[in-house]
């Protein structure tokens, strides 16, 4: 452990109540495909979260989402989640630094703000699927850094847990939350008959195989994590001007996504056709029940041309959303893709948005979850990231900014294409929608390198 960092007190958070017999979840094949992966976030607060009621919130929330305090086993070559109440650790430090110092630390390599969850060897069982650490920096404010597995759910399934926990925390009626059992075969009964009939993983040659594996092994050295914030004023100026020159009206997703990816390719001198992976929330796209837990999550996959201008990015994406499930949605095709296959044969598939080699950008909305509503007793947080655990190259985040303003753009990029974009000319291109006039909120200017 960093001298800047001590650990005070850990515990194991259980629900207060388990179910008998356990609830037995049965992952699908979106969750069995993430089934090696953890996401990990960090929560900054100026003011102190009473450590006690954070844990017992916790357990109260447990009861209610108790997939994420049970552990994994293997079925019939299947992923299960038992939930055993097996419990959360939840680890408090002391943070020898201030909060805005802890704040410059999220997009470190391996950041000891939070304690990744250990995927892979959590799928044999025994091992969380949830941490939690809680740091007290030295100037009185409170670092939240969680990580979960990603084979229990999506953003949107991590939300669910944070309102519960928030919720109890203060007192308040929590969200509602359905937990499938069999989550295939939810799917089954909720998708529609057909779909686009392209599945979204692929079987790599055994070169390209050994290609993304080295990908993997050298991302901590071979990558870099960026952070763009781009103001309200700013993002409204770059829509409008996006929108004109398209001829539609655009999201500011749409046109922030584009605008960076213009910017890269062209500090890159990529004259090349380029593919594009948006992730899509099924619950939205679909009208299901957003108390539903697990990874309901679609993909888009554009072929962006070589001479592509940012607005035409920008349509193309917004068409692609507005026509998702006619054109785009294919957990159907997936599922007939592994049949043929063969389940034995699903852990030699990769998602196709994960393509380094030909610099496939893959990027993710994490917008309108209402991470800043997230309270717990002590007011919302002045900032919230993704923290940096694997920098896989080409991965993209995007969120509301500090204090819930502007948006946050987490971007991982290999190492020199992430130092010229941090220079002078880097800084230009993708803000050269600012104006003099505008204002970044005081906890910005915190974030260590922030564009």
């Amino acid at each position: 452990m960093s001298a800047w960092l001590e650990l005070r007190e850990s515990r194991t958070v259980r629900p207060v109540a388990t179910a008998e017999p356990h609830v037995v979840v049965r992952c699908g094949l979106a969750d069995t495909l993430l089934a090696d992966l953890a996401v990990s976030v960090v929560h900054f607060f100026d003011a102190a979260l009473d450590e006690e009621r954070l844990a017992a919130g916790l357990a109260v929330a447990l009861e209610r989402v108790p997939v994420f305090a049970g552990r994994m086993r293997t079925a019939d070559g299947v992923p299960e989640i038992v939930c055993d109440g097996s419990g959360v650790p939840l680890d408090v430090y002391d943070v020898h630094e201030t909060l805005a110092e802890a704040m410059g630390r999220v997009t470190t390599p391996g950041t000891e703000l939070v304690g990744p969850v250990e995927a892979a060897k959590a799928r044999g069982g025994g091992l969380p699927l949830l941490t939690v650490r809680v740091g007290r920096t030295a100037d009185g404010g409170t670092v939240l850094g969680v990580s979960w597995h990603h084979a229990i759910g999506d953003m949107h399934s991590f939300v669910l847990l944070m309102r519960a926990w928030s919720a109890a925390v203060e007192g308040r009626e929590p969200p509602e939350v359905e937990i499938v059992a069999d989550r295939d075969a939810y799917l089954d009964r909720v998708l529609p008959a057909r779909d686009c009939g392209r599945p979204g993983f692929r079987v790599p040659g055994p070169e390209e195989a050994a290609l993304l594996a080295h990908e993997v092994a050298v991302s901590v050295l071979a990558n870099r994590t960026v952070q763009i914030y781009f103001g309200d004023a700013e993002t409204e100026r770059m829509r409008a001007a996006y929108s004109a020159e398209a001829g539609r009206r655009l999201s500011a997703s749409d046109v922030l996504c584009a605008h960076v990816l213009g910017a890269l390719r062209e500090l890159d001198g990529d004259a090349e056709a380029r593919g594009l992976t948006v992730p899509v929330n099924l619950r939205r796209a679909l009208g299901l029940p957003t108390a539903v837990l697990g990874n309901l999550l679609g993909e888009i996959h554009l072929d962006t041309p070589a001479d592509s201008r940012p607005e035409q990015v920008a349509a193309q994406l917004r068409e692609a959303v507005t026509d998702f499930t006619d054109a785009h949605l294919n957990l159907r095709a997936n599922q007939a893709f592994l049949e043929r296959l063969g389940r034995s044969r699903l852990n030699e598939c990769v998602p196709l948005g994960f393509d380094p080699g030909r610099r496939r950008f893959t990027f993710s909305n994490w917008s309108r979850f209402g991470l800043y509503e997230l309270t717990f007793g002590a007011g919302p947080a002045v900032f919230f990231s993704p923290a940096a655990n694997l920098p896989l190259p080409w991965v993209s985040w995007m969120v509301e900014g500090f204090a819930n303003t502007g948006s946050l753009f987490t971007v991982v990029l290999p190492a020199r294409l992430a130092g010229r974009l941090r220079r002078p000319e880097g800084r230009a291109l993708l803000h050269r929608f600012l104006a003099e006039e505008d204002e970044r909120p005081p906890a910005a200017a915190a974030v260590r390198r922030l564009l």
